[in-house]
């Protein structure tokens, strides 16, 4: 530290549900909230992915590890904005090592975040705050990451794509 003084590091998480985990490899989450800062002062506006995703689609934007392109680890079934935010659902391909790997540390509630990888197309800067507003981001994918820019972006589920029974 040299002599530097450091702030604790914290974390503040949404409570979710234990996720019921399933072997396939499917997971969802929101990987940006609309309207909340980031760690970099970057705040998502909503309709911000809109154009994006319209262009590219799910198979357009990479599902990474720790945003490495040499990392892919499956493929996006969905991406969509609601209310919320940015939502996605992914299914790891699990012939993958790595991909094996993520999926037992998910399985265990030990990797839950994730994180955009994009281009700010339309971003307008607060000089009283700080914030970075990105209107319109092109999006080129979303990791799996250990410790998100937005902290509350984390994986909710870990499930199967086949239906449960009714009693489940």
């Amino acid at each position: 530290m040299s002599g530097s003084h450091r702030l604790p590091l914290e974390s503040k998480l949404l409570p979710l549900q234990p996720a019921r985990v399933m072997p396939d490899g499917v997971f969802e989450g929101y990987a940006s909230l609309f309207r909340i800062p980031d760690l970099g002062k970057d705040v998502v506006e909503p309709g911000a992915f809109r154009d994006s995703l319209a262009r590219r689609g799910p198979s357009g934007v990479k599902l990474l590890w720790q945003h490495d392109p040499a990392e892919p680890l499956g493929r996006w079934l969905s991406l969509a904005e609601d209310s919320r935010g940015l939502f996605v659902r992914g299914r790891l391909s699990l012939v993958v090592t790595r991909a094996r790997e993520i999926h037992a540390l998910m399985r265990e509630g030990a990797i839950d975040g994730l994180s955009i990888g994009f281009r700010p197309e339309r971003a307008r800067n607060e000089p009283r705050t700080g914030l970075r507003r990105l209107e319109r981001v092109d999006l080129w994918e979303v990791s799996i990451v250990t410790f998100p820019m937005l902290p509350q972006a984390r994986i909710s589920a870990v499930k199967t794509a086949w239906p449960r029974p009714a009693f489940a």
